[in-house]
């Protein structure tokens, strides 16, 4: 099977290249990058699930796929507010792994090499982390875009987690596996088309289609997010009275999409519907206080609701030590 590395121009909606695929330091509140690595993972707990938050790297996006209903000075204004770069928006991809009862459940298995060469960490992070793999029961992917599912094999095309129940939602699945999908979208999104179908038709994989509110473990959930793509899912834990969403690509950019959930980016394939996702999220978040990780959010990515004015603001999570 060929690995599919998409050019500049074939990924362009999805994330285009920004100048070096680095930020000025002015743009992170004048924080520049460390001389040896961060960590790339971040553990803490929900009632009694164990929960870690592991990195697959980063990638950049020109702000002009972003927020491309809004008037372009109020995006500025927005990016200058949160010390945001103005020329390219710089996205984490935080991986969600939950510890409940028997089940280990990973969301989404990253790119691989197959895309940014800033992405594809998310098997040494596992190793630094001190995970097993092998210990991993359960795979549910979000949606099919490549920084979600492309590292779903490695380079000798051999399934990262053979052992895994791989699980995706149904809508999903029968969107990116329609016959000429390929030849029916625009050019610059075949590749996408064929990256998805060559990822689902992983020799070694054998999917479960799901619905919305299907139980892939006592406590792990999945529930509709459309518009994001035709199919989009969010995942769902319950443990000890306290909830918590992986919202996938439900929501891309922290600050503009609490702050305006009404603006949505260039890739999302429906937007009222993203639209409207995101605000039943949000909606139901605040009531209900239930804790967000978000996937291209700073990481580690977790985080709570809170209503302000006509909108709502992202309120991080505290990092905790041990005891």
């Amino acid at each position: 099977m060929t690995l599919i590395r998409p050019t500049r121009r074939e990924i362009l909606k999805l994330a285009a290249i920004a100048p070096g695929f680095a930020l000025p330091a002015m743009a992170r509140a004048n924080l520049g990058v460390p001389a040896a690595a961060n960590p790339g993972h971040f553990r803490f707990t929900l009632g009694e699930a164990r929960l870690t938050v592991i990195s697959d790297g980063f990638f950049t996006q020109p702000i002009e796929t972003v927020g491309v209903n809004a008037d372009r000075d109020a995006v500025a204004n927005l990016l200058e507010r949160h010390f945001l770069a103005p020329e390219a928006n710089y996205a984490h991809t935080n991986h969600l792994l939950i510890e409940l009862g028997d089940a280990t459940v990973l969301v989404d298995v990253g790119s691989g090499s197959r895309f940014f060469p800033t992405t594809g960490r998310l098997m040494a992070n596992m190793e630094a982390a001190g995970i097993d793999p092998g210990a991993i029961t359960h795979v549910f992917i979000t949606h099919a875009h490549p920084d979600h599912i492309w590292g779903i094999r490695d380079d000798f095309d051999e399934p990262i987690f053979p052992d895994a129940e791989y699980i995706i939602g149904e809508v999903e699945h029968g969107y990116w596996m329609q016959d000429g999908l390929a030849n029916a979208v625009a050019p610059e999104d075949q590749q996408f088309v064929v990256g998805a179908v060559n990822s689902i038709n992983a020799e070694g994989v054998e999917w479960t289609l799901v619905q919305d509110g299907a139980e892939i473990a006592p406590g792990i959930s999945v529930m509709d997010s459309f518009g994001h793509t035709a199919g989009h899912m969010c995942l769902r834990v319950e443990s000890g009275g306290k909830q918590l969403i992986a919202l996938g690509d439900s929501f891309a950019q922290t600050w503009m999409n609490f702050a305006h959930p009404g603006w949505y980016n260039d890739i999302d394939a429906d937007p009222g519907q993203t639209v409207s996702s995101r605000e039943a999220i949000l909606d139901m978040a605040a009531a209900d206080e239930i804790a967000l990780i978000g996937y291209h959010f700073p990481f580690p990515g977790v985080g709570h609701v809170a209503r302000d004015g006509a909108g709502y603001r992202f309120v991080p999570a505290l990092w905790q030590f041990t005891e």
